[in-house]
């Protein structure tokens, strides 16, 4: 399968949709909006089932990890943003999702896990997230589809705390879920 040519076309599907959303929305909007850009950060504990213990024996794991999340709010109701989760621990997991009867394990070290986000806000609080991107680690790479649910509460000057919850499904290796909370600032805004 040629990843490039799944994240060309996905990254296309994103814009029609949202160019074609935003014109809607756009003309049903009677408040004045301002686009603005808005930086978050989450502690957040990620969860793997197929994890292994150092005797290879399956577990459950429950992983440490920091969310830092640039978002571009483009209309009242849509936005698209730069979602990162840092996992900050080492652990092994069975690839699951590979094709075959070999169930390989492998150990992944401190991944990297960004992913382009398209964010449809449904009202003053909730907020559904799609998008797609990677997980890096120096033992291997895997594209991830990453979708996800939060609850944001805005506070005075511009400031937002917010619960997150999401699910990454790394193509051809492992899924993992992750539940966080976080604290964002608005910045160029209202």
């Amino acid at each position: 399968m040629n990843y490039k040519k799944c994240i060309e076309s996905f990254s296309l599907l994103i814009i029609i949709f949202f160019s074609a959303s935003l014109l809607a929305q756009e003309s049903r909007d009677k408040e004045v909006f301002k686009p603005h850009h808005q930086i978050g950060i989450s502690i957040n504990h990620v969860h793997v089932f197929e994890g292994r213990d150092d005797e290879g024996n399956r577990e459950v794991l429950t992983l440490p990890a920091w969310g830092v999340d640039y978002t571009y709010h483009i209309s009242k109701k849509w936005a698209i943003g730069l979602h990162t989760d840092f996992v900050i621990e080492k652990f092994k997991v069975e690839k699951n999702l590979a094709s075959g009867d070999d169930k390989e394990t492998v150990e992944r070290s401190y991944p990297i896990a960004p992913a382009l986000m398209g964010i449809y806000k449904t009202n003053e609080h909730w907020s559904f997230l799609l998008g797609m991107g990677g997980e890096f680690a120096k033992e291997e790479d895997y594209l991830l589809t990453r979708i996800g649910v939060e609850y944001g509460y805005e506070l005075p000057k511009g400031w937002e705390i917010f619960g997150t919850f999401s699910y990454d499904f790394k193509w051809n290796a492992y899924d993992s879920w992750g539940i966080g909370l976080g604290i964002a600032k608005n910045f160029g805004g209202k």
